[in-house]
């Protein structure tokens, strides 16, 4: 956090005080992937393999009103779902939203920036997903009952689930690991996008009380094992949304 400003510093630690978790991230460019799985003794073959697909419209209509729709697919047969809403002020939540037990409001921050999400978690199988993906299931049915009303009270007017594209799958790998010289654990997920271009985040949870704490921890053994923190982050969702979208604009002009 060292590269935020006093106001950004100001505003972070109040958001926190009104959400139930941070977390830390970094992500790290294609070019600089190998060296730094190398660093933190990272093991790909204990990572799980899952796929991530939005819905949105063409032109990103949810996106740009701040509505995250997403599913998961997970090995061996699991599954989730979220509607996101990124970024939120956790003032602007009603108390019902605030208090359900599928709703988790974190921080995320950034060597450069931060952003504060409230997500309405559900969960589903990878088979339904899927099912969504090959359009033999309505993408509505996989959102519970709860989802669907947090979704209609924050979706631009009048636009359904129904009426969402498909935009996806990405596929990608996730790994959870504990590096040497820390005693905290780490997840890696790596975004591998279909033009071949890859984009590997590192992430780790701390609670509101002690994220300052963590966040200096955390920097100071990066950088201590090579990891160029000042570097350009990457948006991993925003790239998935572009190219999907383009790909679909594509295949609706019959290119």
């Amino acid at each position: 956090m060292r590269t935020l400003n006093d106001k950004q510093v100001e505003q972070v630690f109040g958001l926190m005080k009104q959400s139930d978790s941070v977390e830390l991230k970094l992500t790290v460019v294609d070019s600089a992937i190998r060296s730094t799985a190398d660093a933190l003794g990272m093991d790909p073959l204990k990572a799980e393999i899952r796929q991530v697909v939005f819905f949105d419209t063409p032109d990103l209509t949810l996106s740009k009103a701040g509505v995250v729709v997403r599913a998961r697919r997970i090995q061996g047969g699991g599954g989730d779902t979220v509607i996101k809403l990124r970024p939120v002020d956790p003032e602007t939540l009603s108390p019902e939203v605030r208090q359900s037990t599928s709703v988790k409001v974190e921080v995320d921050t950034m060597p450069k920036g931060f952003v504060c999400s409230a997500s309405m978690k559900g969960k589903t199988t990878a088979d339904d997903v899927r099912a969504v993906i090959l359009k033999k299931m309505k993408t509505r049915d996989l959102f519970t009952k709860e989802q669907r009303a947090f979704y209609k009270a924050n979706a631009p007017e009048g636009l359904k689930l129904s009426q969402l594209s498909v935009l996806g799958p990405i596929n990608l790998l996730k790994l959870e690991f504990t590096p040497d010289g820390v005693k905290r654990k780490f997840v890696a997920e790596l975004w591998m996008y279909p033009d071949g271009s890859r984009i590997l985040e590192l992430s780790t949870k701390a609670t509101p009380d002690d994220a300052f704490h963590i966040a200096t921890e955390t920097r100071d053994f990066l950088e201590k094992k090579g990891l160029d923190l000042t570097a350009e982050q990457q948006p991993k969702t925003n790239r998935a949304l572009k190219h999907f979208t383009e790909l679909l604009k594509k295949v609706e002009a019959g290119q």
